[in-house]
């Protein structure tokens, strides 16, 4: 009887891990596919061409995620030359990414 609950046991185990795994090997793909977006969409906004995109990528693809705090310091210095409306927009959208 207790061989029966041990196997019992494993075969739960197996079939969840084998239900959390894609599950969480798609979260990765789909963090790391919005980050490639995020970082291609930022090269273009700054018309980045050749090895500067190149550069740009390589260091933005392997940048760590900023604490919301970081992001906040670094979208107000992009956002030193707008006001109003514009800036509110901007702000938004660079807090998001």
């Amino acid at each position: 009887m207790k061989l029966h609950a041990l196997a019992l046991s494993i075969a739960t185990s197996l079939g969840l891990s084998l239900a959390i795994g894609p599950a969480f090997a798609t979260e990765q793909g789909n963090s790391q596919q919005n980050k490639m977006a995020s970082c291609n969409k930022e090269a273009g906004d700054k018309a980045l061409k050749g090895d500067a995109r190149k550069d740009f990528m390589k260091t933005c693809l392997s940048a760590k995620k900023m604490s919301q705090q970081d992001k906040m310091k670094a979208c107000n210095v992009d956002a030193k030359d707008k006001k109003g409306d514009e800036r509110k927009a901007f702000m938004s959208e660079c807090l998001k990414g």
